[in-house]
């Protein structure tokens, strides 16, 4: 304690104790339509799971000590990655040495999809794809990653390539000496390999967690997943990449499409989530279920009550944070040669929502839809260059800007946390 209490003070002493500006926060420009000025964590309760957090955010900070897990979840903007990410780096830019833990990923690429930009994705052979946003008959077990992919092919392959956004040497990349692979065989006799560096390993199987883990002798930052050519099939769920080392993972899970009742449609949800067992869960997840015509704030609301009884099991001091939808329009129907949209009056019902769960779950509240204007402020930040043509998801600028808010409402509650401790002691 003393260790920490030590460093506190030096970081106060060297920041000016944080009186006048607040250095770890991001520049960002106003923007006329928006309200940045209110970019904060609101607490409709109280804010005891999130203080526990930041004390354990605490030791990884100044005595680099222990691991912090945080997992944003949502649906296409968290698929994407920019944002996530964005969210990601700056808070690793905090300090040296911080790319620690765990890093969950999946091969969206194989699947046909949009694969986030800090990881590289190639394949070879073919490759079947589910997702939780779409319920077929024919669908795979699922679990955190909300997708599968299959395979039956046995010259398929499946090449993983970590890597930050903006490459250079000031951005390190994620290394890593473990991969746990989740996924399973019906047919029992395909097992996956691990190529790397010009070897080739065998994992052990843990058949109650559907995985196979392979440690490895060196760090690398990339691998490759195949198969023994035994002809079957094999359906691979997610990939956890681990160094073993004290720092801060950021995962993001999302998957395009994806409403509440989608994760809670996967089977082996919890199952993996006791993988990375978070300690801070932002929820971005609610702009599909409010884009239906009944949607039903009670039931919105009742499916995440389902959600979150998932979480306390796997960690019951999991702090929640909890992020309002984006304003959007609907595109109207009938109009073929020029696209006509209508605003979304559901952002408001949704903000409510929010705002009722932050109360009864004690959790934190960003309030993404009054920061970025309100209810039309969607076309403001289409028009400046913020925003895609559908008024649903945002540019990579935008997801930047979000990520950049996100963090310095996150780090200023965090920096009252360090003024306050540094004060009781």
């Amino acid at each position: 304690m003393k260790k920490l209490l030590i460093a506190i003070g030096l970081l106060l002493s060297l920041c000016g104790g944080f009186a006048q500006t607040e250095p770890l926060q991001k520049p960002i420009e106003d923007l006329a339509f928006a309200h940045f000025e209110r970019n904060r964590l609101i607490y409709p309760g109280d804010s005891l799971a999130m203080e526990r957090f930041f004390t354990k955010l605490d030791s990884v900070l100044f005595i680099g000590e222990g691991n912090i897990s945080i997992m944003h979840i949502g649906g296409s903007h968290v698929q994407a990655g920019v944002f996530t990410q964005q969210f990601r780096d700056n808070l690793l830019g905090i300090g040296t040495d911080l790319m620690g833990g765990q890093n969950f990923v999946f091969p969206f690429t194989a699947g046909g999809t949009n694969n986030p930009s800090h990881y590289c994705v190639s394949y070879t052979g073919s490759w079947s794809y589910c997702r939780n946003a779409v319920r077929k008959e024919t669908d795979k077990r699922m679990g955190l990653a909300g997708a599968a992919i299959t395979t039956t092919d046995p010259t398929a392959s499946v090449s993983i390539v970590s890597r930050e956004r903006r490459p250079s040497e000031l951005d390190p990349v994620f290394r890593f000496n473990k991969v746990t692979l989740i996924g399973f065989s019906e047919t029992e006799n395909v097992t996956p390999v691990i190529g790397y560096q010009g070897k080739t390993l065998k994992g052990s199987y843990n058949d109650s967690l559907s995985t196979y883990v392979f440690p490895l002798p060196d760090f690398t930052d990339s691998i490759c997943i195949f198969f023994d050519s035994v002809p079957g099939e094999f359906t691979l769920t997610g990939v956890l990449l681990e160094n073993g080392l004290p720092g801060i993972s950021v995962h993001g899970i999302g998957v395009n499409g994806a409403s509440v009742p989608s994760y809670l449609r996967c089977d082996d949800f919890e199952r993996d989530l006791n993988l990375i067992r978070p300690d801070l869960i932002i929820f971005g997840i609610g702009i599909n279920d409010a884009a239906e015509k009944d949607f039903d704030k009670r039931i919105f609301k009742s499916h995440y009550n389902e959600l979150i009884e998932v979480i306390k099991r796997v960690n019951p001091d999991c702090a929640l944070l909890f992020m309002t939808n984006n304003d959007s329009y609907k595109r109207l129907k009938g109009y073929r040669k020029k696209a006509r949209y209508e605003v979304n009056p559901n952002g408001i019902i949704a903000e409510e929502a929010f705002m009722e769960m932050g109360e009864q779950y004690n959790a934190a509240v960003w309030n993404q839809f009054d920061i970025m204007g309100g209810l039309r402020s969607m076309q403001d930040w289409e028009k400046a260059g913020l925003a895609q043509k559908d008024k649903v998801h945002f540019t990579s600028i935008g997801y930047q800007l979000l990520g950049d808010l996100l963090y310095n409402a996150l780090i200023s509650r965090y920096i009252e946390h360090v003024k306050s401790t540094a004060k009781q002691n």
